[in-house]
């Protein structure tokens, strides 16, 4: 299994920006703190993207369009898969071997193709493993 790099699923950072997540919240910040200590995040185009419209659009608290673009400028600074026809190819591999959705099927082979040895997802299953990579829920004990 591969080690080091860990990806971050939308989920966990969205929880990180927002303060009515309760535990969640708490949690993943401290993972969040721990990749920018550490220097081993990885995300991906499409995270970005749906972390934008759900940080400025369906939590409870709302960012403002400037502050989230502030925090994707710096989260541009980890390693960013930029989803491109190979990934969707692999993905589509994914959707059909694994039965993941589509979209989730492209979190995973985006994990893959950066490299990461863990994926960090609240909606993924917990403890598979794809090509040498594991996801782990961070919100289970």
């Amino acid at each position: 299994m591969k080690e080091g790099k860990v990806f971050i699923d939308t989920n966990v950072l969205v929880y990180a920006y927002d303060a009515s997540a309760g535990e969640k919240h708490k949690m993943a910040l401290e993972i969040m703190e721990n990749l920018w200590d550490l220097g081993n995040g990885i995300i991906s185009s499409q995270v970005l993207q749906e972390f934008f419209v759900s940080i400025t659009k369906k939590i409870s608290n709302p960012l403002n369009v400037i502050t989230a673009k502030e925090i994707i400028k710096d989260l541009l600074k980890w390693k960013t898969v930029i989803i491109d026809g190979e990934i969707i190819l692999e993905a589509i591999d994914i959707h059909s071997q694994h039965k993941y959705s589509f979209w989730d099927s492209v979190i995973i082979a985006a994990a893959i193709e950066g490299g990461a040895g863990t994926i960090l997802s609240e909606d993924l299953s917990d403890k598979q493993v794809i090509k040498g990579t594991i996801i782990k829920n961070p919100f289970t004990s």
